[in-house]
Order: C-alpha cells, then structure tokens, then sequence
C-alpha cells in the first residue's frame, strides 16, 4: 500500500476508534451511551446522539460512494443526510444502529485501502475536491460530531 493511503487509513481510525493524540473517538463518545440517552435532545430542534450516529454512518457511505462509483448501491437508511430513527427506538435498535456505523466506517476503510496513490489526487464527482481531501474530510465529521455527542452527554447531566 503507498504511505499516502497508510497515512489516510490511519487519520480515519484516528477519529473513529483508535487511539490519537486528540483524545475522545467517536466509536468512544458512543460508548455506554443507552437508547434513552441517545434519544435525548439539548433543546427543541437540536440534533440528539442516535441523529448524529446515523448522520454519521451517512457521511461515510457517501464518501465511500463517491470513491467507487456507482458500484455501490443507495444508502440503506431513508431520507439519506439525516436518516429516521427505527420506532421502537430500543435498545437493540440502538446497537443495530452503532453496529450499522461501525459497517459503514469498515466499509470505507476497504474502498480506500484498494485504492492507488494516484487516485487520490482524482477529483470527486462534483468535482470539488480530490479525494484524498474527500477522505480526510469524513474524518474531520467524524470529530466535529464526536466533539457535539460530548458536549449533548455533558448537558444531559
């Protein structure tokens, strides 16, 4: 594998469940967290912990998506950004979704292990960015939201 994919897949464990130098994962922020803490919202509007989960596990489907192409079929959550939460919102709902996180985030780690060093300067369907910026950028998410599930299980107490 080139260094630069080594690099990446490293940066992506980082943020979701490896040790870094940066503290709290978010595989880590999810950890002991129960249905009903999941469920629980700082306010009226606000996103709660099971929202940004599913949010989550999106964001890593659509990176994964745009780096393999249409290969890869829809996301299996419906809408796709901000996915419903499954009624009853129970606990084994509430490890199936974790476990769905943790699927897409394995996922996504195979896409980007197969891919070539030269592939990461390829710009993304929009065009906006490369992806090795695609890639880093999903695990940047992952802290920004990793950073909000702290601060929601903060407030709740």
């Amino acid at each position: 594998m080139a260094p630069v994919i080594d690099l990446l897949l490293e940066v992506l464990d980082q943020a979701f469940d490896r040790k870094s130098w940066h503290g709290t994962t978010l595989r880590g922020a999810l950890r002991g967290v129960t249905p009903k803490e999941a469920l629980w919202r700082p306010g009226p509007g606000r996103h709660n912990v099971w929202e940004l989960t599913l949010h989550a596990a999106y964001w890593k489907y659509a990176v994964r998506r745009r780096l393999a192409g249409a290969t890869i079929r829809s996301f299996d959550r419906k809408p796709s950004n901000w996915p419903a939460i499954p009624d009853p919102a129970d606990l084994r709902a509430w490890k199936r979704d974790v476990a769905f996180l943790d699927a897409e985030h394995r996922q996504l780690r195979e896409v980007v292990s197969g891919l070539s060093a030269a592939a990461l300067k390829r710009r993304s369907p929009r065009g906006v960015w490369t992806y090795a910026e695609e890639i880093h950028g999903v695990a940047a998410h992952d802290l920004y939201h990793t950073g909000q599930i702290q601060l929601i299980r903060r407030l709740m107490r």
